[in-house]
């Protein structure tokens, strides 16, 4: 059972067990009608680091609990495996469109989709029925490897803009299309042209069990905007909201944290001694200019139009003067 949450200069206020289980449902609410809420395409970006079905069965979940039916176009996964976890009320909200068993319909047993995964989606077009609608896509990954990428963004186009039902001029509720996509499978092409359709896209990474979700929403009209959320996912695909990063993650992120120095360890020394800091200070290196040659390049006379050779000896040089061709032997 949840612990009583104290906030901070509350004083003796106490906040009881079933209150703080509301205020929790409170905020996993807030972030899944808010995903929702904008209509279109939500997408879901996951990668080896962290998946993103997980969180996809918690939107219809969500979905599903507020009356909507829920079509749901399975690729990745058979239909026993999606439908796991679901109680019976949001198993009955569900329409299961299996491209899994059969996607190219190469027994011929009459289950699979005739027309495949384009007809699939151009079927879900065609709204016969005026109420709100959720159509979830696992995945976008596994569409983009039969689709063309411009064929499948005119059809997400047309499945998040149903304003009527053919022969009806009564305005539907708005379309929730749900796309999950794998993006490090993907070029940045695809994955930008998905994003540019996207009303709300869904970043996710973790750390430490814990799912984070960078939330960029696109509102008509209005400036984006962007939202961190950490959460769990509890076995009945409901959210436990998090106030932050895990705690571990937090304290290698503290500035007051003190660096570590990362020469510690190392088994030869990278610091001078004050002996030789000054040895190496006094050392004249081979290629700086003696004090004549500087005056007679910053201070050119009218005297020195010609070259001149300046001769700067080694100190290892044995210069002879009575026989300055010895080392010629002649």
């Amino acid at each position: 059972m949840p612990r009583p949450f104290h906030p901070e200069g509350a004083g003796q206020l106490s906040v009881t067990p079933s209150e703080s289980v509301r205020r929790g449902a409170e905020r996993e609410l807030e972030m899944l009608e808010s995903l929702l809420a904008l209509g279109g395409l939500v997408l879901l970006r996951d990668s080896v680091e962290w998946e993103g079905r997980s969180l996809l069965k918690a939107l219809i979940k969500k979905s599903a609990a507020c009356g909507e039916q829920v079509h749901i176009l399975g690729c990745e996964v058979s239909e026993e495996e999606f439908r796991e976890g679901f109680d019976s009320h949001v198993n009955s909200r569900l329409v299961y469109h299996d491209l899994f068993r059969d996607p190219l319909n190469w027994s011929k047993t009459g289950e699979a989709l005739p027309e495949g995964p384009l007809g699939a989606l151009r079927a879900m077009c065609r709204r016969t029925n005026p109420g709100p609608v959720t159509i979830a896509l696992d995945s976008l990954s596994w569409l983009l490897l039969h689709l063309p990428c411009t064929t499948l963004c005119q059809t997400l186009h047309a499945l998040s803009h149903q304003d009527s039902c053919p022969g009806n001029s009564t305005p539907v509720e708005p379309v929730h299309v749900l796309g999950l996509l794998h993006e490090e499978l993907h070029g940045p092409g695809p994955v930008g042209a998905l994003s540019s359709l996207a009303q709300a896209e869904v970043t996710l990474s973790g750390a430490m069990g814990q799912a984070s979700a960078h939330i960029l929403y696109r509102r008509p009209r209005q400036r984006p905007t962007h939202q961190t959320q950490w959460f769990s996912i509890l076995p009945d695909f409901s959210l436990d909201l998090q106030r932050g990063p895990p705690l571990e993650l937090q304290r290698h992120a503290d500035p007051h944290t003190p660096p570590v120095d990362p020469t510690t360890q190392l088994t030869f020394n990278l610091h001078l001694s004050k002996e030789e800091k000054e040895a190496k200070d006094s050392l004249t290196l081979p290629f700086q200019f003696s004090s004549e040659k500087q005056q007679a390049l910053l201070r050119p006379g009218p005297s020195q139009a010609t070259s001149r050779i300046f001769y700067e000896p080694d100190a290892y040089d044995d210069l002879d003067q009575e026989d300055p061709d010895d080392d010629l032997d002649v």
